[in-house]
């Protein structure tokens, strides 16, 4: 088709493009050690399946499989001699799939550039002549095999991204061929590109490049995408724009890969695409011909069609408050912005560096069900492996979501900033604020123990100044952070007046949840708050109870007389006592026990494990579960 006809067809419709090539290759048995784009040759008849799946399922526009087929990719397999032939079988298996359809035979075939999977200079050495030699020999291949455009996508680097137009630009002047150039880039969590570019940047540097379509794809879920779309279309609001979004965010389950956002949520993001000014959608990780499906019913069954951008009604409800909750939110939170019962359970550092037995406990308790691993800063000012790296390791090698305690004791306000910014930068969200432990009580009570801020203090600061992108003194820091924050409680304290004004004050500097002292008695927790209740009004916040589940009469003797904030009623003494050396599983009934009651008033439990009995706990959480 003419780049004439293409442009006509972007002014007076919203094309459809297809989804994931991967997922599907993946789910049919590809495994992602293989070299995708070589299917072109081997399998042939599993590529046009695909995309002849698509075709029947409503797309516009299928995207060729040559994402990865350049040089520098193609080499990790020993085909760097096979790009002109893997990305011309590409066109040509697309083409056949199209003829194959009858009624479909104006679909358009979109080239498939991906990044060449190497750093351009400044941050790499390939520099952009070479990089632009590479791109070129791809785009040779696909212009003389007859695509009906080029579509750059999933790239993170600017610089290369604009070395991959200059070579298309040069590409269709030496073939005389008008082929349009779409260009798309995907984004972090936190709205930027991975070298730190907002969408707005983004899109005046893809037109100043020379794109004919410039969008967003990858990334997260469609409500993120939703998001940046619109900060593209404020930044160039008289250019073409295409919006791919991933089903959600990827996690694994039992080995495989899953993505959460179902077919019907793509149908209703469908619209809500167009009326942001979406000339061109599609799906990228995750979706399937059912996404695409679901997306071309929702375009055909609108009353005023995707064509009209301005006449949509606003999005129903319940897509505005999935929006909300998906904007870089942890897992963690977003379970809690759901209103569901979460699980959060204690680990501390190793005093040494070895992570072995930490990743084994985190393992089963994350297997059991647990939500979130609360990782604990120098518990009792003892000298421990630093709890950032914990947290990085339970992510890395465990893949369950992690809460850092940050303590405020031993930091002056340039370390605090330091250290939250740190965190960030390692992917940490949840943090929960405590005084912490005087070192006096620890392994070196010599140490410094001086600090700049109190708990309620870090929260102001957190809330209200990092996660709006300025540090204390007002200064910008680029970029606001996404902390979801917690702050501590004893439910049963001495003073109730006073624990109450600090909670008070706390949630005022913004607190997100609150993580509480063990509890023995449902009815003792629940009687703090109907007081709080009357004093300051109603506490939205949610609260994840603390449980410590106990594993002998000794332990609970020692908890009841000299850990202060503990009160085990004399019924539970008496009953480890009579259990023996079945102590523990009276433990374990009891906080099962007590967990079931908690659930009138409480939106979660916050388990701290003792002498790493991680199997009780993982007894415990799948008891509630």
């Amino acid at each position: 088709m003419s780049d004439k006809n293409i442009r006509i067809l972007l002014e007076s419709h919203v094309l459809l493009s297809d989804g994931a090539m991967g997922t599907m290759l993946h789910g049919k048995g590809v495994g992602f050690d293989q070299c995708f784009d070589e299917l072109n040759l081997t399998d042939p008849e599993l590529i046009m399946n695909i995309h002849e799946a698509y075709i029947k399922a409503g797309s516009d526009m299928i995207q060729t499989n040559t994402f990865g087929a350049n040089q520098f990719k193609l080499a990790r397999h020993g085909l760097e001699e096979k790009v002109e032939e893997i990305n011309h079988q590409g066109v040509i298996i697309a083409r056949k799939a199209i003829e194959g359809i009858q009624e479909k035979r104006d679909t358009l075939v979109a080239g498939d550039v991906g990044p060449l999977g190497v750093r351009i200079a400044p941050y790499g050495r390939i520099q952009p002549e070479h990089a632009k030699l590479v791109f070129k020999e791809q785009l040779n291949a696909l212009g003389n095999a007859d695509v009906d455009l080029f579509l750059f996508e999933t790239f993170s680097d600017l610089f290369e991204i604009r070395s991959a137009i200059q070579a298309a630009l040069e590409v269709r002047k030496e073939l005389g061929k008008q082929l349009l150039i779409f260009a798309s880039m995907t984004f972090t969590r936190d709205d930027r590109t991975l070298l730190g570019d907002d969408p707005l940047r983004v899109a005046h540097q893809l037109v100043e490049a020379g794109a004919d379509v410039i969008g967003v794809n990858c990334s997260g879920g469609p409500a993120q995408l939703l998001r940046l779309l619109r900060s593209m279309r404020s930044a160039e609001p008289n250019a073409y724009l295409l919006v791919q979004p991933n089903a959600g965010w990827p996690e694994q389950v039992g080995g495989r890969i899953m993505y959460p956002a179902n077919p019907t949520y793509f149908g209703n993001y469908a619209q809500a695409f167009c009326k942001a000014g979406a000339s061109v959608i599609g799906g990228c990780c995750g979706t399937t011909p059912e996404h695409i499906l679901s997306m071309r019913k929702a375009m055909d069954e609108s009353p005023q069609g995707c064509e009209d951008l301005d006449s949509f009604l606003t999005l129903p409800e319940e897509i505005t408050e999935m929006e909300e909750i998906e904007q870089d939110l942890s897992p963690f939170a977003r379970n809690l912005k759901q209103g569901k019962f979460s699980i959060a359970v204690e680990m501390d550092p190793p005093r040494g560096i070895s992570t072995h037995k930490l990743v084994a406990g985190a393992s089963l308790l994350a297997d059991a069900g647990a939500d979130v691993i609360n990782v604990a800063d120098s518990p009792m000012a003892r000298m421990r492996m630093s709890a950032w790296a914990v947290c990085e390791v339970i992510k890395r090698q465990v893949g369950v979501d992690s809460t850092l305690h940050f303590p405020t004791r031993g930091r002056n306000l340039l370390r605090v900033q330091g250290d939250l910014l740190a965190a960030h930068a390692l992917g940490i969200r949840n943090i929960f604020v405590v005084m912490g432990d005087p070192t006096s009580i620890g392994d070196y009570p010599e140490a410094m123990d001086d600090y700049d801020l109190v708990p309620s203090g870090l929260i102001k600061l957190v809330k209200q100044g990092f996660n709006t992108g300025v540090d204390h003194s007002g200064v910008s820091i680029g970029q606001p952070t996404s902390f979801f924050v917690g702050t501590a409680l004893n439910l049963i304290p001495l003073d109730p007046i006073k624990e109450m004004k600090n909670l008070n004050r706390k949630i005022k500097a913004g607190a997100d949840f609150i993580l509480t002292q063990p509890i023995y008695q449902s009815e003792k927790g629940k009687i703090f708050l109907e007081r709080y209740e009357k004093e300051f009004g109603k506490l939205d916040t949610p609260i994840l109870t603390g449980i410590l589940p106990l594993v002998s009469l000794k332990h609970a003797t020692f908890l009841n007389n000299e850990v202060p904030g503990i009160d085990i009623p004399p019924s539970m003494i008496t009953q480890l006592e009579h259990a023996g050396s079945d102590a523990a599983s009276v433990g374990v009934i009891s906080a099962v026990t007590l967990i079931n009651e908690l659930r009138e008033w409480s939106q979660g439990i916050y388990i701290m494990p003792q002498f790493h009995r991680y199997d009780l706990i993982a007894e415990i959480i799948e008891a509630v579960r």
